[in-house]
């Protein structure tokens, strides 16, 4: 019997700056809409785990490769969650165990998903956040209409049985893919092989502003120590003794700077001198980011912080093999279970891609992350100055429900 493996599981992640108010910033949102439920709770839990540990796993996979790291973790965990409903056995244990999301029925996880892609599209008047998903698959091809019909129902995902033999089905998918990001990521699919038999889409768009911006006539280049402790002179921005959220801990200075009505917002994490980013990012745990993030309060001070620019390509099988997910790629000899999607079993993942891009501006920030999951037949304190002037971890998030959005590392910004 012929195997085939579960096809490209995309997903696009877009963050920028929005017009500010030019009478002053918009009111402060303080609370959700309405409470979350435990299910919703624990979502959030469990794609905040994954977040860390995705983290810890990229960093180390590619430490000695490049500077600087950006991934979206709540872009990957979506579309594995989509994928997730597809698998069966011992491949849904190990994508479970993975995702965090032991203690969870698969209905739980997508009735969360459900309401909380609601509940976060629509948080912030002054933010734009935007998720949508797709489902496309081979014409002709039987994928089970209960697992296309969860993922319409609860991922509000667009179902489209595509003529995968077609010169323009490529452009299809794509055209798709920048419509939902606003161009920033205009490709996923470069071309279908014949072994291909579906893929899943997921694109979170965020567009805001500083809530207050940085003036562009302080940025200059300003000193940046790298790890080897040489320096090099980077465009780095600054702002004068305002009203800043910061946390003082034991082995790190935290900033968080919202965006828009404050529900969202950047968090950096600057190691003290005795340590390195590196040790920061490996010793995080759960507890640890709730330490920092429970323990911001406003306080008058200056800040200087790099303008940075980046972009990573990545490709996560080996990371996510390494996290327990092995057995989803299991295609020579097939140990994959995905006869949620089609039966008989001949579905395996083979490829996952993770494109990401950010720009961290005096206006706000823009971002994006793209990630293809393909298959194949065959395997694949009081007022001071907060200087960030080292390598330092830093995340996008939402704060009133704590959902970690994106995480990275900086250790040579741009000199650009």
């Amino acid at each position: 019997m012929k195997r085939f493996c579960l096809a490209a599981i995309a997903l696009g992640v877009f963050a920028g700056g929005c017009s500010s108010d030019p009478v002053g910033p918009p009111p402060r949102i303080t609370a959700l809409p309405r409470s979350l439920t435990p299910h919703e709770q624990s979502l959030i839990q469990a794609d905040n785990r994954l977040a860390i540990k995705l983290l810890q796993q990229v960093n180390a996979d590619t430490r000695d490769t490049m500077p600087n790291l950006f991934i979206s973790p709540l872009s990957v965990a979506m579309a594995l969650a989509m994928a997730y409903n597809g698998a069966a056995t011992t491949t849904a244990d190990a994508m479970r165990s993975t995702l965090e999301l032991d203690g969870m029925t698969v209905p739980e996880v997508n009735e969360a998903y459900r309401s909380l892609i609601k509940l976060l599209r629509n948080l912030d008047p002054h933010v734009q956040f935007q998720i949508a998903n797709s489902v496309w698959y081979r014409q002709g091809y039987a994928v089970k209409r209960a697992f296309l019909d969860v993922n319409r129902d609860y991922y509000d995902a667009q179902v489209t049985a595509l003529d995968f033999l077609s010169p323009s089905a490529p452009a299809t998918i794509n055209a798709w893919v920048s419509q939902q990001t606003h161009g920033l990521i205009d490709e996923i699919v470069e071309s279908i092989p014949d072994y291909m038999r579906l893929y899943l889409i997921d694109a979170i768009y965020f567009k805001g502003d500083w809530t207050a911006q940085f003036d562009a006539h302080l940025t200059q280049p300003r000193p940046f120590r790298l790890e080897d402790g040489s320096y090099v002179n980077v465009p780095t921005m600054a702002r004068g003794e305002a009203q800043l959220r910061t946390a003082f801990r034991p082995n790190a200075t935290v900033v968080d700077l919202p965006y828009g009505g404050q529900a969202f917002s950047m968090t950096i994490v600057i190691p003290d001198d005795t340590s390195s980013v590196d040790h920061l990012v490996m010793a995080l745990t759960a507890e640890q980011w709730d330490d920092w993030t429970g323990n911001l309060h406003d306080a008058k001070a200056e800040l200087q912080l790099p303008k940075f620019k980046l972009t990573n390509d990545l490709g996560l099988i080996p990371t996510l093999g390494s996290l327990g997910m092995g057995i989803a790629f299991g295609c020579e000899p097939l140990t994959a279970d995905f006869t949620g999607i089609h039966e008989p079993s001949e579905l395996c993942i083979t490829e996952v891609k993770h494109k990401t891009y950010v720009d961290v501006n005096e206006e706000g920030t823009e971002a994006a992350a793209v990630t293809e999951v393909g298959s194949g037949l065959t395997c694949a304190c009081g007022p001071q100055r907060i200087n960030i002037d080292r390598p330092f971890l830093f995340a996008l998030r939402e704060n009133l429900s704590g959902t970690i959005l994106f995480m990275g590392v900086i250790r040579h910004p741009s000199t650009e």
